[in-house]
């Protein structure tokens, strides 16, 4: 075992990798993954109800072209998205209802960008003294909740183009053109959200490559995802009927989150240089000193009081009485 540690830690091309799954499995982030996934799922539902409502109400004459807006919002997720345009339906007509579906998703999609922002916050081992507080973290959540909807919009325009190319050369460039340009859209949108989602200790420079592996899965999970998703709802929506789109869509969601997450562990790694790790400690090396003091120093809730320059501004009170008789004691028994 000893061996093998110091075999990857003389080699960077082992010993990064292996320190972004150690960073990963000390910070706990499954658990983050599994909050994001939750809220995620949360948020999802609302802004369904809310899309077809609207779209209903904008395009009440033209069916088919709601139905291609639909599609093409709801292609960011293989093989459940028509599972989700045969089970989501609209809320009517009245004005009541889609306030409550515009409340119930903005409620839900405040939840993600909240919890995006203590998760990252926690992978870069932000103070909780150094985060933003109300109402800079509130103004923070609706912009990134203001980046998503520019995702959804982008990439629905961006799936319509590639559908009105058609077949041939000609439309094969132009779906090719599409994915290259969804990718370009789908890394700056991830590089913004980000930016906002952290404190603004984290620059932009040290997010760039979060930004670019988190947008390169994101784009490889829209090609191949729907092979993992199909498998997990040919075994579970036999059983589970409905709900079988519920456990897949939670496994989606959960497996995005988690490659996410893991994309910014490794920008993380990089910025801070937290390679190589130790694999068997003790003893410990530099990197993991270093780490483990970053984890301490996260805790700090409270600002430091500063001491001030003016002798005349302190004063000392000496204890008297009762107080005064039991410190004398306990100096007489130590």
């Amino acid at each position: 075992m000893r061996r093998i540690d110091r075999f990857q830690q003389r080699h960077p091309a082992l010993a990064y990798p292996v320190a972004v799954w150690k960073k990963f499995s000390d910070d706990r982030a499954g658990y983050l993954c599994a909050l994001l996934a939750f809220f995620a799922f949360v948020s999802l539902f609302p802004l369904l109800l809310v899309l077809v409502t609207v779209l209903g109400l904008l395009l009440h004459g033209n069916p088919d072209l709601q139905h291609r807006v639909l599609n093409s919002a709801l292609a960011d997720f293989p093989v459940i998205g028509q599972q989700l345009k045969t089970n989501v339906n609209g809320i009517g007509r009245s004005g009541f209802g889609l306030a409550v579906g515009i409340i119930g998703s903005l409620l839900g999609a405040r939840g993600l960008a909240d919890a995006t922002q203590y998760a990252l916050n926690k992978l870069w081992a932000v103070p909780y003294t150094r985060r933003p507080g109300f109402p800079h973290n509130w103004l923070r959540s609706y912009g990134i909740i203001a980046v998503l909807g520019l995702g959804v919009l982008a990439t629905t325009f961006l799936s319509g183009i590639g559908a009105w190319g058609g077949n041939g050369v000609f439309g094969i460039g132009v779906q090719v053109a599409s994915v290259i340009l969804s990718l370009i859209v789908n890394m700056s949108l991830f590089w913004l959200a980000f930016h906002l989602a952290t404190a603004k200790e984290v620059g932009w420079r040290d997010q760039w490559l979060a930004a670019a592996l988190a947008g390169v899965v994101w784009q490889i999970l829209q090609i191949t995802g729907g092979l993992i998703v199909a498998h997990q709802l040919r075994n579970s929506s036999s059983l589970y009927g409905v709900f079988g789109v519920v456990l897949g869509l939670i496994a989606w969601l959960y497996l995005q989150a988690r490659l996410t997450v893991y994309a910014v562990e490794a920008d993380v790694v990089r910025v801070r240089k937290l390679w190589p790790r130790t694999l068997f400690p003790p003893p410990l090396n530099d990197q993991d000193e270093r780490v483990y003091r970053s984890y301490a120093a996260m805790e700090q809730r409270v600002k430091p009081e500063t001491a001030s320059a003016d002798p005349s501004e302190e004063s000392v009170q000496e204890p008297t009485g009762e107080v005064a008789e039991k410190s004398s004691a306990t100096a007489d028994r130590a």
